[in-house]
């Protein structure tokens, strides 16, 4: 009943893949991927139909081995199809990994006949990890040429792809199962027929003349496929001494594979840990199977990645310094760059051992060195210490230091525009190896994008510093015109001081300007203090506006007449210093453009939602031009020995009181100031009792 079953099971399958091939023949095109493709049918088909009459048989073995060989050269076919000969031969390796387990696994199938009974079920247990290890690596291989394909090409190879791994897992599961010896693993082989009729769809619907196959391999699928194979090449070869030792009955090489078993584990022990085993390892698979050191792309965003990591307590010359560690595996590196007094500096350092003193940074060496490291050109430091550089790169007087310290292994000049910024040097790793060509040319490309990102940085915290400078400035310009204004008082109290001093109401008066000067004076210095310059807006509170006008008229008018007009009672939200200093800008500058005979006038008006101060003078006035472009703009000025901060500092506090400053004059006909300013909240009160009475 179990062989009938595994018949018709076989027989389903053969005949399902059968009637695919069939079908794929109608529309044949005569590529190597297709031609491998139709083989691969043609042999599943022959091993599906074979197991099934002639299970257990050397022909039936080598038709499932043959079908596994044909299916792994369309798949190697496929990862060539771009018809790049400079393709990464370390897939080819692995390719040829499998195919050589394949044809073991023919011989171990061809000698099982002839061997002496004894020798038997060591070359059947030999067998059976062949094939488990056949379809392990055949499956390494569908994994990494579907995975690293183009997006594009993995619409048409999908399917296939789906059912040879389909038939590869099964296997896989089944020989793993036969290995540990256990029960099941005679049915499962018994129903195989009927997995490979299912599989047979997947190649039915798939399109044999497809030109989309352009399957394209990474140095990542590389790496990862070279690291598979070493792994599966140690269980492989533990799995069949395994083998020989738990059946085998030859002395001689049950010696040789306790021999060979204890060396293979104790290199494993020895060379995993080793740093310096991985870097020779990773130099040699560069070296060896890639037609470029470097896969320009990852180093590339990994690079940007690491120099614009915002989350990073490493600053930016830290990060500038492990980027360029990370693409040669340096461990640990620094960056010297000059300052502001043209000195030298370690800039930043990422895990560096040791600190260079500042006289070692000061000497005429790295002076003389800078300014010809303009073009970028990479240093060497061992090709100067060894001398085995070129004529021009020995030339380069690169510092004795530099040469004295065998940590040094190479600098990299970080070049921003015609402009050396900043030098990396990094420590040797762990393999020391000559710089070729490849390397040159990624590091003073990197050194450029790195120096860009230095000057940027560099250049923002300049720009900073200008902020607070300038900030620093214009509360000085304020201050200073306030300071004349304060000045002019005081002058003209001087002078009043003469006729007047007797009188005990003048004198009264002059102690209290006396002491609004002093107030204003300490007022002034606040404004000055560091501290001034992080509060955003004054504070605010309800201002009456006729006393506050009355007192700045009485303190700027000196013998100028300056009338207040309109309704003086209105209360607004303001901040009483800021509106005092504004009014007595704009007042003092109304005097200064009127002709003396003339008076000026402060008139108060309202709304029903603010107040408005209008100062109106009878002066020249002023065009379009010059209201545009030059009133509001600091340090302009029409009068000889202005300050030009008056009008520009009268409109900047009254916007952080929330109001408005705005003009209008005419050459000829006198100028009018207009001061907006919120009501305060009683007086809006007080304004809709009035108006429902």
């Amino acid at each position: 009943m179990d062989s009938l079953l595994s018949f018709w099971s076989h027989a389903l399958g053969a005949v399902a893949v059968a009637t695919v091939l069939l079908w794929q023949l109608r529309g044949w095109a005569a590529g190597p991927a297709q031609r491998l493709l139709l083989g691969g049918l043609l042999s599943t088909a022959t091993a599906a139909w074979l197991s099934g009459v002639s299970a257990g048989t050397m022909l039936a073995a080598h038709a499932e081995t043959a079908r596994n060989l044909i299916w792994v050269a369309m798949l190697f076919v496929l990862s060539d199809a771009g018809g790049d000969r400079a393709r990464q031969r370390g897939v080819g390796l692995v390719y040829g990994a499998v195919a050589l387990v394949l044809g073991l696994q023919a011989l171990v199938d061809t000698l099982a006949p002839f061997a002496l009974p004894g020798d038997r079920p060591a070359l059947a247990a030999a067998a059976i990890v062949l094939r488990t290890i056949g379809a392990a690596g055949a499956l390494v291989l569908v994994h990494n040429l579907y995975g690293q394909s183009a997006a594009a090409s993995r619409g048409p190879i999908r399917l296939p792809m789906l059912g040879l791994a389909v038939i590869w897992v099964y296997d896989l599961n089944l020989y793993t199962l036969q290995s540990l010896q256990v029960p099941v693993g005679s049915a499962l082989a018994e129903m195989r027929g009927v997995v490979v009729a299912i599989a047979a769809p997947f190649f039915a619907i798939t399109r044999s003349d497809s030109a989309a196959w352009r399957p394209k391999l990474s140095r990542a699928a590389t790496f990862q496929s070279l690291s598979l194979l070493a792994i599966c090449s140690y269980f492989a070869i533990m799995s069949l001494l395994s083998a020989s030792l738990r059946a085998g009955e030859w002395d001689w090489l049950r010696s040789l594979a306790i021999l060979v078993l204890a060396g293979m584990t104790v290199g494993l022990a020895v060379l995993l840990p080793s740093r310096r085993a991985r870097s020779w390892t990773r130099v040699k698979i560069a070296k060896h199977f890639f037609e470029h050191r470097y896969d320009y792309r990852t180093e590339w965003l990994r690079f940007a990645a690491t120099l614009g990591e915002r989350r990073s307590s490493e600053p930016l010359a830290g990060r500038i310094v492990k980027a360029f560690a990370d693409i040669l595996e340096a461990p640990a590196g620094l960056l010297i760059a000059p300052d502001g007094m043209g000195r030298f500096t370690i800039a930043g350092n990422w895990q560096w051992p040791s600190r260079l003193s500042a006289s070692t940074l000061g000497g005429e060496g790295l002076a003389a060195l800078w300014p010809q490291l303009n073009d970028g050109k990479v240093l060497e430091l061992d090709a100067h210490r060894y001398r085995w550089g070129s004529a021009a790169d020995l030339a380069l007087p690169v510092p004795s230091w530099m040469r004295d310290d065998s940590l040094l292994w190479v600098g990299v000049p970080l070049v921003h525009g015609e402009t050396v910024v900043g030098l990396v040097l990094l420590a040797a790793p762990e393999l020391r190896r000559p710089l070729d060509w490849e390397d040159f040319d990624l590091l003073r490309t990197a050194g450029r994008q790195a120096a860009a990102s230095l000057s940027e940085a560099t250049g923002q915290q300049r720009l900073s510093e200008a902020q607070r400078f300038d900030e620093f400035n214009r509360r000085f310009a304020f201050i200073l015109h306030d300071i004349k204004n304060l000045v002019s008082q005081l002058k003209l109290l001087a002078r009043n001081a003469e006729r007047h001093a007797d009188n005990p109401e003048w004198r009264a008066d002059m102690v209290a300007t006396l002491q609004g000067s002093v107030g204003k004076m300490n007022d002034l210095l606040a404004r000055l203090a560091p501290a001034a310059g992080n509060q955003s807006k004054p504070p605010l509170r309800a201002v009456e506006l006729r006393p506050l006008l009355a007192a700045t008229i009485t303190a700027h008018r000196g013998h100028h007449d300056v009338r207040l007009l309109g309704d003086g009672g209105v209360a607004v939200s303001a901040d009483p210093l800021g509106l005092e200093q504004a009014l007595g800008h704009l007042i003092t500058n109304a005097i200064e453009a009127s002709p003396l005979a003339d008076p000026v006038q402060v008139r108060v008006t309202r709304s029903e939602r603010d107040a408005r101060i209008e100062i109106a003078d009878t002066g020249p006035g002023m065009d379009a031009d010059f209201i545009a472009n030059r009133l509001f703009a600091p340090f302009a000025s029409t009068k000889d020995g202005g300050f030009g901060i008056g009008a520009f500092e009268a409109r900047s506090l009254v916007h952080a009181m929330g109001g408005q400053l705005t003009v209008d004059s005419r050459p000829g006909q006198g100028t009018r100031f207009t001061i907006s300013l919120p009501l305060a909240a009683a007086s809006s009160s007080d304004q809709r009792e009035r108006l429902s009475a």
